[in-house]
């Protein structure tokens, strides 16, 4: 009989200790439940990507979830091909960083017939390519805008080289509109010189066009790189050409970028923290798989330009605290907070 009542004990704290897994991680009484999330990231060597993963991980992290990663190194084949595995294996909610928008409508489509939650970062898909949890990424015609309205308010009869990233994405499309927009909204004191391609989003990329460029005896005082690791190529090339008088705006806020800002290889930085974009994607799921309410179905991450006259106001995409504080001011704590 002991033994039987024994038995009965040991099962109850058994359950009494599963049950309760969701409730520690909330701090609260409410049936708020951890799971597993399964990560398809775009290119986990890209700094970008790298900080996304980490601000979502952070969040994951201090609610007691699970991370699956999966690295597609910007294919988006082997993107459809790990969202599939994923679906298969009945995992419980897919985060996504597409690697081409027809290619994350392909992976929103499948997990929908499976009936799995997605929800997807860094771009915005369009809404017939199905039902998303949510959506958050930079707004970048915005960003282009305010790097080309930066350039015509402190460069004089500014001539711009614009030096984008990669077609496909979906990114570089919608910087571009925002770049021409601005162009023409401030035609008065700012022209496009040129615009030059980095297909690899990488220094030695950037570099390579800029020299080229450089090479070509074209006239320009003023670049727009589209992101820090494309800012540090550009401004390698000018200096080698003698030519580090002319001021650089980048984009993105990576510490890379606040160094390059601080020993004045760059002029301005659009920033727009990329940590934020994991740490709000995080909490639309969480929300989600709580039946709860937080944020809204697209959510776009701030843009601070920020130059010498206001580098304090700079937010650091490894002080994920400083994140998560600013996602509070702005959205509320995850629901049902820890």
């Amino acid at each position: 009989m002991k033994k039987i009542v024994a038995i009965i004990i040991v099962a109850f704290l058994l359950i009494m200790m599963i049950s309760g897994c969701g409730k520690g991680v909330s701090g609260t009484d409410s049936d708020a439940k951890a799971f597993k999330i399964s990560y398809l990231g775009w290119d986990m060597g890209q700094a970008w990507n790298i900080a996304t993963y980490e601000g979502l991980k952070w969040g994951a992290d201090m609610m007691g979830c699970e991370i699956i990663q999966m690295d597609a190194k910007g294919d988006a084949e082997t993107q459809v091909s790990q969202a599939e595995q994923l679906i298969n294996q009945g995992v419980d909610v897919i985060a996504m960083f597409p690697v081409a928008s027809d290619s994350g409508a392909t992976v929103v489509r499948m997990a929908n017939e499976a009936g799995i939650p997605i929800s997807i970062e860094n771009t915005f898909l369009d809404d017939n390519a199905g039902e998303m949890i949510g959506q958050v990424a930079c707004l970048y015609n915005d960003i282009g805008y305010a790097a080309v309205k930066w350039a015509s308010e402190n460069v004089d009869n500014a001539k711009l080289l614009y030096v984008s990233g990669a077609y496909g994405l979906g990114v570089t499309e919608i910087y571009e509109e925002g770049v021409q927009q601005a162009i023409e909204d401030f035609s008065d004191s700012i022209e496009l010189a040129g615009q030059i391609t980095d297909e690899d989003w990488t220094i030695e990329g950037a570099y390579d066009v800029t020299a080229g460029f450089i090479q070509g005896g074209h006239e320009f005082n003023v670049v727009f790189a589209q992101d820090d690791a494309v800012a540090k190529g550009v401004y390698q090339a000018l200096n080698d050409a003698g030519l580090s008088d002319i001021p650089v705006i980048s984009t993105g806020g990576s510490a890379d970028g606040y160094l390059a800002l601080t020993k004045g290889e760059t002029a301005a930085n659009m920033t727009a923290p990329a940590n934020l974009q994991g740490l709000i994607q995080f909490g639309r799921i969480w929300a989600h798989m709580n039946g709860e309410e937080w944020g809204e179905v697209k959510m776009a991450l701030p843009i601070v330009p920020i130059d010498s006259n206001n580098v304090d106001d700079w937010l650091d995409w490894d002080d994920m605290e400083a994140g998560y504080d600013y996602v509070k001011s702005v959205f509320g704590e995850y629901t049902p907070s820890k």
